[in-house]
């Protein structure tokens, strides 16, 4: 879990810094300093623009970072709720609440995202919007699988013997106790949101230029490959550092949570 946070508080802190400072101004197109190797002026080089890629890095954390918040936000948001009805709910409305999200699952998060991309514009707000409802699916399960848990406890027996209304136990017992399961789904969920906003970008339906991503500058650096390597070097771990650092963090939550894991 260490690991996890002091990578993910790191690409955190650099997104921020990088609101107030950036090493050169990354926007800026140079054609005498194009594919520059790593200098003390040009701290990782520049791109085929004569743009400096540590500038680029630094701007395209904060896309990515955005981006992953939103949508792990919005899938959080719809998809905690649901669960929480599909595992206190009875007989078809649980059913069809579950067939739903078993649709949802099924259905390629890529291919969805593409869609969104042909039909509404390559932009940062399509990618938020596919990746969170490529999400949802996943926190409804998880938390309805924990709202089954939490049911069948005593003090929810007591409350529903106690006369107290449904809404009133999901709000009052079941949510707070289902909470450490959608923190650690969310923490899992944006190191797939990182990964698919890379994809996208990548595909060209991602963050549209000349906003900075780290997929579209994979893509930018796929013609040069053989030639300037560095230029897929750098954006590549980038995504690599944080979405390790995401799932190390998800897998140390998920020890601190589950009490399962405890016991062991």
């Amino acid at each position: 879990m260490l690991a996890g946070g002091v990578l993910v508080g790191a690409i955190v802190v650099v997104a921020l810094l990088s609101y107030a400072w950036t090493p050169h101004d990354g926007f800026r197109i140079d054609s005498a300093r194009r594919l520059l190797d790593p200098t003390g002026t040009y701290w990782l080089g520049t791109d085929k623009f004569g743009r400096d890629i540590a500038s680029r890095l630094m701007i395209g954390a904060r896309t990515t970072l955005f981006v992953g918040v939103v949508a792990v936000g919005t899938a959080a948001l719809v998809g905690t709720p649901l669960g929480v009805v599909a595992g206190m709910a009875r007989g078809w409305r649980s059913g069809l609440l579950l067939r739903a999200s078993d649709l949802a699952l099924a259905f390629p998060a890529l291919l969805l995202a593409i869609m969104f991309g042909a039909v509404y514009g390559a932009s940062t707000l399509t990618a938020m919007v596919a990746i969170g409802l490529a999400s949802v699916p996943a926190f409804v399960r998880i938390v309805r699988a924990g709202t089954l848990r939490v049911m069948a406890t005593e003090y929810v027996l007591a409350a529903r013997a106690a006369g107290r209304r449904r809404f009133g136990i999901g709000l009052r017992h079941v949510l707070p106790n289902v909470m450490g399961l959608v923190i650690v789904q969310a923490s899992v969920s944006f190191a797939i949101a990182v990964l698919a906003e890379a994809g996208l970008s990548f595909l060209g339906f991602g963050t549209a230029p000349p906003t900075p991503s780290w997929g579209r500058m994979l893509q930018e650096s796929q013609e040069l490959l053989f030639i300037h390597p560095l230029l897929a070097v750098w954006p590549g771990l980038a995504i690599v550092a944080a979405v390790l650092g995401f799932n190390l963090l998800g897998d140390g939550l998920r020890d601190r949570f589950d009490p399962r894991m405890e016991e062991r």
